[in-house]
């Protein structure tokens, strides 16, 4: 029946230009959004199947996993793309949005994962794929809690490398640095002002940064062929950088020399 890949977020931006992707490459795609009504982008056909998941709740997470299995026989590939970003200084910040960041980036991939574990083991095979960020490798400021999620990813995925090495499942995390997405706008969460003036100036540079840079970034296709990469590959390489030079930077460049750089940013 061919290989089967589940996407999570796969509406819009990454997750559905991975979608058309795999599905140009002869896949069975399982696209997975909240709504599956904003999945008709998506080529209709045999090999696709729109389904409702939402990251945050686990009854959804069961049912999606099920149908694809009921569907298409197996899962291969799990791709966990769902995700946002949240922008704005830590104090002003209610503890509402820290909870909806990290049950959505980072408890949601976890629920995910955990629910296609034993289906993995199972076949004794599997590829899972991350969906991290440059930002989950170095950081800017007013992204605290956002990247906090991303490095929560990366050792998450490190560690489980180990984990299920027995079972030959691979795990994968995508890195992407600036790409042209609706990052900067649906799935940019900025709080609305809580009256903490004292951020305010640097909060706006850092705004106008985000806009700008991400109308200059990479298109999300260069992602998707990177995640297609790491699906089909069958290396056990963990990382894979996409459009983000900075990261050589980062990783050249004593912490405070680094920390420098960025700092010019809010000059």
């Amino acid at each position: 029946m061919g290989k089967t890949v589940l996407i999570t977020g796969a509406s819009s931006g990454i997750g559905k230009v991975t979608a058309k992707l795999f599905l140009e490459n002869g896949w069975n795609v399982v696209a997975t959004a909240r709504n599956p009504q904003n999945l008709r982008e998506l080529p209709p056909g045999k090999q696709l199947l729109s389904v409702c998941l939402d990251v945050t709740d686990s009854a959804t997470i069961s049912q999606a996993i099920n149908q694809a299995i009921a569907h298409f026989g197996k899962i291969d590939v799990l791709v966990n793309n769902a995700g946002y970003g949240l922008m704005g200084a830590f104090e002003a910040v209610d503890s509402e949005q820290v909870q909806r960041q990290f049950q959505t980036n980072v408890f949601g991939l976890f629920d995910v994962t955990r629910a296609v574990l034993p289906h993995f083991r199972e076949q004794k095979a599997g590829v899972i794929i991350n969906l991290s960020s440059m930002g989950g490798r170095l950081t800017f400021p007013f992204f605290s809690l956002y990247h906090g999620t991303k490095f929560a990813i990366e050792g998450f995925s490190e560690s489980l490398q180990y984990e299920l090495a027995p079972w030959n499942i691979r795990v994968k995390l995508i890195e992407p640095g600036q790409i042209r997405t609706d990052f900067g706008g649906r799935s940019l969460d900025v709080p609305p002002p809580t009256g903490i003036s004292a951020y305010d100036t640097n909060f706006q540079k850092m705004i106008q940064l985000t806009e700008s840079t991400y109308k200059l970034g990479a298109t999300p296709d260069v992602v998707a062929k990177t995640i297609y990469r790491a699906a089909t590959d069958n290396s056990k390489r963990l990382r894979y950088p996409v459009a983000a030079p900075i990261l050589i930077l980062r990783k050249i460049l004593p912490d405070g020399l680094f920390f420098r750089f960025i700092k010019q940013f809010l000059r």
